[in-house]
């Protein structure tokens, strides 16, 4: 499996019935895109971090922004596993996004910038031996069960 652009995309998940997350402005480093694209309907969504629209998204074609999401959601987790997501089917040699035939469609962005924050607030913690309290449910390692 290919390494993740992380720069690029630095945040993407499976969650609330999308594949979502946080893309990198090609212009501006102070500025990200949350782009999503809804399971089953295949409406996209794109928006700065403040809810401006992107400007590139328009009309029935999606932006560059979730191209770059939903390459970097194959690779992290494969493309059988997003498609069957999102409720599409890939055949040999096909993309994901030539698949999708959904239009814009707004989307929630305040909660995905929420959880890319809260993401990135881990890698300020100073390291430690010992398990982070809030994330106390992983299993200890070397736990049977």
């Amino acid at each position: 499996m290919a390494a993740r652009k992380l720069a690029k995309v630095p945040f993407v998940e499976m969650a609330d019935g999308r594949l979502q997350g946080v893309v990198s402005s090609g212009s501006d480093i102070a500025r990200v895109y949350v782009s999503s694209i809804t399971a089953g309907t295949h409406g996209f969504s794109c928006s700065t971090n403040n809810n401006r629209p992107c400007g590139g998204l328009g009309g029935p074609y999606p932006c560059k922004h979730l191209r770059a999401l939903a390459d970097e959601g194959v690779r992290q987790y494969g493309l059988d596993r997003v498609a069957k997501y999102l409720r599409v089917e890939v055949g040999e040699g096909e993309s994901l996004m030539e698949r999708l035939d959904g239009t814009a469609e707004p989307a929630p962005a305040a909660m995905v910038f929420s959880r890319f924050l809260r993401h990135l607030a881990y890698l300020e913690l100073p390291e430690a031996p010992g398990p982070l309290p809030e994330m106390h449910w992983f299993p200890a390692t070397g736990a049977v069960g």
